[in-house]
Formats: C-alpha cells, structure tokens, sequence
C-alpha cells in the first residue's frame, strides 16, 4: 500500500519543513569564470586560512577588494559584450550601483558562492548574539568602495 503523505522534494525541505527560499546560483555564474581558476583558487584558500579566526570589519574589505577586481578584470575581458545573466555582466552593473540592496541583487549569489566554494560559513554572531552575516558586511563595503566623507 502506498503512502498519502508528501515527501519533501529537497534535503532542506525536509529538515525545516519549508521550502528552499534562497535562489541557487546557475552553475557558470561564478567568479571563477570571470577572474582565471588559478586566481579563483588562491582567493578560496586565502578565504579558507583567513576566515574561520577573522574580524568581520577586516574580512569584509578583504572579500569586497577581491570583488572588485573581478569587475576590473569583467570590464577588460568583456566590456559592453558581456552575456545577459553572466557573472561579469552582474559584477559590471553592481560596480555602477551605489545602493548596497541594488548591489546585493546583482553579486549577492556570487559572494555566497564564493564562501560556499572555500567551505566557510559568512554567519556570524555579535557579542549581543545577533546574527549577521559576512556577505552582507561584504556587499556594503563593496558599494561604498570610493565613499570617503572625509574629502
């Protein structure tokens, strides 16, 4: 006899009970396909050797900087040209974005990509013991990147 109750469709799913809400990132749009595998590959074990003991302030520089090498390294290689969707299409248009939300909604996935590619976790908790999260320090930093109020 076969049973009437719903299996859940993802491992998540199953673990919650809701389903997944965060939007997986398409396989080719990565950060490895706009900077070279060898770049991408010393930046995960940069991430991997830095992050597990890092301050958060310091980190989030650390991932914005590698962030915006990539849009200079997407401009030089695709310019104007770049695929609709790509990785270096959304790293153009975040860099001429200045609200860090608009930001987040080109790179976001690529950061949490780039966390999930090293395995290290971009949760954190403060000494109050709110949760944050080291993506979203990065984003900031990343769209306030030439904001200097002392000029």
């Amino acid at each position: 006899m076969a049973s009437k109750t719903r299996r859940p469709k993802t491992r998540r799913e199953a673990a919650t009970g809701r389903p997944r809400s965060r939007v997986r990132s398409l396989p080719g749009r990565t950060l490895s396909s706009v900077v070279s595998a060898e770049t991408y590959s010393v930046w995960l074990e940069m991430l991997r050797s830095l992050v597990p003991d890092g301050r958060t302030h310091r980190l989030s520089i650390v991932v914005a900087g590698l962030l915006r090498h990539a849009v200079e390294v997407a401009v030089a290689r695709f310019g104007d040209t770049a695929p609709e969707r790509s990785a270096a299409a959304s790293l153009i248009r975040a860099a001429e974005e200045g609200d860090p939300e608009q930001v987040a909604d080109h790179i976001a996935d690529l950061a949490e990509r780039l966390f999930r590619d090293a395995k290290v976790t971009g949760r954190r908790v403060n000494a109050q013991g709110d949760e944050y999260n080291l993506n979203d320090s990065s984003i900031e930093d990343f769209a306030s990147w030439y904001a200097m109020p002392w000029e």
